[in-house]
């Protein structure tokens, strides 16, 4: 008896049955624009080992036009075919099954070439779309129709065509971007016009025994989306017209709302998809936040959908699956959907890959070969656990020393921040693939040179130190660490200056102004954010707006340079770290000096001219500084000639960085 039996039921199509109801869901890594097929095929090929029902690949353009940016990969000629059969071929021979996402950027390409229904631009792009005539918008129906022909003639199982997050065939759905008044566009029966024929011509082209899904927007979160009689009117003509499978698209790019970082709780868009349960006779899959099985099951036996969309899940770890069926949940390397090594590359045209899990998309360059080595690994944050599990997988002897009582290092602090729950499994994960894996492992243990003699490797990962900010009167009563706060060990006042705006600065501030964490409660979460039913609210937008909990708190953030704060944050999320602190009122500063703290609070002056002094009242004040690598241990060694590999905070302390921590640590035991 399997511990998810909703989750690992087999799903008949019939001409073709998925073997579990897990959906790999679209995810643009950049690697089929890298042109290393073997590459791309090894991606796919691990997660299809994994046990993963069915994959959808990053999105494909249809033409240039509608390519997400200059030179999007897509299939254009037989070379194309060619080459995405490498991909289909290894994912077949892995036992998987896989579809082709069809993707038309439409106004959100960044190109000045793209094309809209109307030239209205998007805010997220700087070029404005031109408008397309009758002749153009039968050229793009034609386009998508090739593309799906040519993904069959790849291999490909199925397509995934593209009608949510607000793309191109979303963006003929809602007046927002459509201004037509042709057949085209005015009421809805003709603004739907497009996806519908869309559908039909792909069915008509790729013939029954194909998987046909189509992305569809259930709530667009933006003003004048679709109404929920207009989402079910299109689902049920989106089956007519030949549809195998529907699949929920959640809120568009540009929409105000989070909708899959790690502060959005878990499953939290679920209860939309359900409300279409029982309008289609075809299955329909949900989305969004969910990454652990028992997520999975719970929403598939509260009746949301007939199947689940993970897809950074399959960043994080490529055999979630097969852990799931295996009943071993504990060792499924957890997606804390921070976005830092997979969106945030993506919008950066950097390969996408994944925080916890540097091998995703470098299966083929990050190689760990057996050996025999012992290493002694000094520090168990993530740069050392990292360091310490990759080590292991290649079968050296592996000892790690912390001078805490518990693993995890500053991810114990980061669980405790408002949000970031997540890190609580991570940490979790780490304890439980650390004991898995035999490593030793000696806590409240300060090691010392001696400690570390014999060892043939050894690794620093002693992390940071916070930097003195040097600040007249930093040493009063009044004044604590990021450290104190965010382990507990001081009582913090009802009035708080915060020295220090980067990511930790942003974290104590949302600690010290949140009471219950909104993440933990959907219905408080949805009020802050002004999620509304899109039942009653057209585009799921709550007519009164956001509605936070008032700030426990009336917290200062302030920072030396003159420019926005947050300015230097996660490029997906530093937007919804500034909404959630503005929404709890807390003051921005950015250009001061800090002058002196004294009994009334924090002294700041503005400019080299050091003008216009004023106080900023406080009970407390917060040291968020910056850091400094603390490798003492480090040159210690190298005194007595031992050239230990320094990694994470010990090596460069720019913030809090454990994605680069990570890699450091994954990347230096794969090449001793």
């Amino acid at each position: 008896m399997t511990t998810y039996p909703h989750l690992l039921k087999p799903l008949d199509l019939g001409f073709t049955t998925l073997k579990n109801r897990v959906l790999m869901g679209s995810m643009h890594t950049g690697l089929e624009e890298t042109r290393d097929w073997n590459r791309v095929a090894e991606f796919y090929a691990a997660r299809a080992r994994g046990g993963v029902a069915l994959m959808v690949t990053g999105g494909m353009a249809p033409n240039p036009e509608g390519g997400v940016f200059p030179g999007a990969a897509g299939l254009f000629n037989e070379q194309d075919i060619a080459n995405h059969k490498v991909v289909t071929d290894r994912v077949h021979e892995a036992g998987g099954k896989i579809a082709m996402q069809i993707l038309h950027a439409g106004r959100y390409a960044y190109s000045k070439n793209c094309v809209a229904p109307s030239p209205v631009k998007s805010p997220i792009s700087p070029f404005p779309p031109q408008e397309l005539d009758e002749d153009g918008i039968a050229a793009q129906i034609s386009d998508m129709v090739t593309a799906a022909i040519r993904a069959k003639e790849a291999g490909y199982d199925g397509v995934e065509i593209m009608g949510s997050e607000g793309y191109f065939l979303n963006q003929f759905l809602v007046t927002h971007t459509n201004k037509r008044q042709d057949r085209w566009g005015g009421t809805y029966e003709n603004r739907m016009r497009l996806p519908i024929e869309v559908v039909r011509r792909v069915r008509e082209a790729v013939g029954p025994d194909f998987i046909v899904i189509y992305r569809l927007s259930m709530i667009d979160l933006i003003p004048n989306g679709s109404t929920w009689d207009e989402v079910v009117t299109l689902a049920k003509a989106i089956e007519a017209a030949g549809a195998t499978i529907l699949n929920t698209g959640i809120g568009w790019h540009e929409a105000r709302i989070p909708t899959i970082a790690t502060s959005v709780p878990r499953r939290a868009f679920t209860w939309v998809t359900k409300k279409l349960m029982g309008e289609v006779s075809i299955p329909v899959i949900t989305s969004n936040r969910i990454n652990t099985p028992q997520v999975g099951e719970d929403v598939l036996a509260d009746g949301c959908a007939d199947m689940v969309s993970m897809a950074r899940p399959f960043l994080a770890d490529p055999d979630f699956v097969v852990k799931a069926e295996e009943g071993k949940a504990e060792m499924i390397a957890p997606c804390i959907a921070c976005n830092q090594a997979c969106l945030d590359h993506t919008f950066s045209m950097k390969i996408a890959s994944c925080l916890v899990n540097p091998k995703a998309a470098h299966e083929t360059e990050i190689v760990l070969a057996p050996s025999t080595k012992s290493i002694g690994i000094v520090g168990a944050g993530p740069a050392g656990l990292a360091a310490a599990l990759a080590a292991a997988e290649r079968g050296m002897d592996v000892t790690v020393f912390d001078r805490a009582t518990e693993i995890g290092g500053q991810l114990n602090m980061a669980k405790q921040v408002p949000g970031k729950e997540e890190f609580w499994g991570l940490v979790d994960y780490y304890r439980a693939a650390v004991k898995n894996a035999g490593i030793t492992v000696k806590l409240d243990a300060d090691a010392t040179v001696d400690d570390l003699a014999g060892f043939d490797e050894v690794v620093i990962a002693t992390g940071v130190k916070p930097r003195d900010p040097k600040i007249a009167g930093q040493d009063g009563p009044n004044v604590l660490t990021y450290i104190d706060v965010l382990r507990g060990k001081a009582d913090v006042g009802n009035k708080v200056a915060i020295i220090g705006a980067g990511g930790i600065g942003f974290d104590v501030a949302e600690y010290l102004v949140t009471g219950e964490s909104p993440t933990e409660n959907l219905e408080e979460w949805l009020e802050e954010w002004g999620v509304g039913d899109p039942e009653t609210s057209r585009g799921g937008l709550h007519p009164e707006g956001p509605d936070p909990e008032a700030a426990i708190r009336q917290v200062t953030l302030l920072q030396r340079k003159a420019q926005k704060l947050g300015k230097g944050l996660g490029k997906t999320t530093g937007w919804i770290h500034r909404a959630a602190l503005k929404m709890k009122g807390v003051e921005m500063v950015g250009g001061v000096n800090y002058e002196r703290i004294d009994a009334e609070g924090l002294h700041v002056s503005y400019g080299e001219a050091r003008e216009r002094p004023t106080l900023i009242e406080a009970d407390t004040i917060v040291l968020c500084a910056g850091q400094l690598p603390d490798r003492s241990l480090a040159d210690e060694l190298e005194t007595i000639g031992v050239k230990p590999h320094v990694i994470g905070g010990a090596d460069v302390a720019v913030e809090l960085d454990a994605k680069r921590a990570i890699d450091q640590g994954t990347r230096l035991v794969a090449g001793l």
